[in-house]
């Protein structure tokens, strides 16, 4: 494993900790544009709630921000599975973020449409007609069977080095998804993993410490990789010492 592993006393201090490093990483930059994926399921919920307090909130440039999304399922975008719904309800309505510069899923078309249509607005907002487009900063979680974004052991989309953004049919009535790719995911400049609850201990400490080729192996982004954990989810772990905070550097 490759990156820096960061764990926290708990939940909360881990959202903190992912918030204080959303906002440095964006504070003071003269940089034109920001170009972020965020993570959909439960984990970050409180770090966007924390991105949107006083606190974070004025750090950051939010008028230069672009957000896209590391996954979508392919429900209506005020549906309780949505990414972009938890998003909304918990960051996008609390901040000064233009509404140009949110760009959802277009989950209205069929799956594969709405995969290119996704990668088109990739190469229109970030650039890269002919490249992989690179992201400032993209989140991502940790499912407990080693999947990260909607990319699943086994997967075919793992072995995807073209396309942008490919789709996920789940099994039985879970709705099908679409996703970014890894050459997407591998091309950013950050990317932060978060991982909370005992129930991710296992897959945490096969990517940490197995040599395994779960999906969570194949990011390994040419810029910054930041693992972030609270205590349940790193339980499992040998040799690491956990205290708030303390930085375990894996190369």
């Amino acid at each position: 494993m490759r990156g820096t592993l960061i764990i926290c006393a708990d939940y909360e201090s881990l959202s903190r900790e992912a918030a204080r490093r959303f906002a440095a990483a964006l504070e003071g930059s003269k940089q034109r544009a920001f170009h972020i994926a965020l993570a959909g399921g439960g984990t970050p919920r409180r770090l966007y709630e924390l991105l949107a307090t006083s606190e974070f909130e004025k750090k950051i440039p939010w008028e230069r921000v672009h957000l896209f999304w590391g996954d979508e399922r392919m429900v209506p975008l005020d549906h309780p599975k949505s990414n972009y719904k938890l998003a909304r309800d918990s960051l996008l309505k609390h901040v000064r973020l233009p509404p140009k510069n949110v760009h959802p899923v277009q989950v209205n078309l069929p799956p594969e449409q709405a995969a290119a249509a996704y990668e088109q607005e990739l190469r229109s907002v970030i650039g890269g007609r002919w490249s992989v487009p690179v992201f400032d900063l993209i989140l991502l979680g940790l499912g407990d069977d080693g999947h990260t974004a909607s990319l699943f052991p086994r997967s075919p989309a793992l072995q995807e080095k073209q396309r942008l953004v490919t789709t996920h049919r789940m099994t039985g009535t879970e709705p099908a998804r679409v996703t970014l790719t890894l050459p997407v995911l591998n091309a950013a400049k950050r990317v932060f993993f978060l991982v909370s609850g005992e129930s991710k201990a296992t897959a945490l400490r096969t990517v940490v410490e197995g040599t395994g080729q779960l999906p969570a192996h194949l990011v390994a982004p040419k810029g910054e990789l930041l693992w972030l954990a609270d205590t349940a989810a790193a339980s499992k772990l040998k040799g690491v010492r956990v205290q708030h905070a303390a930085a375990e550097t894996f190369g």
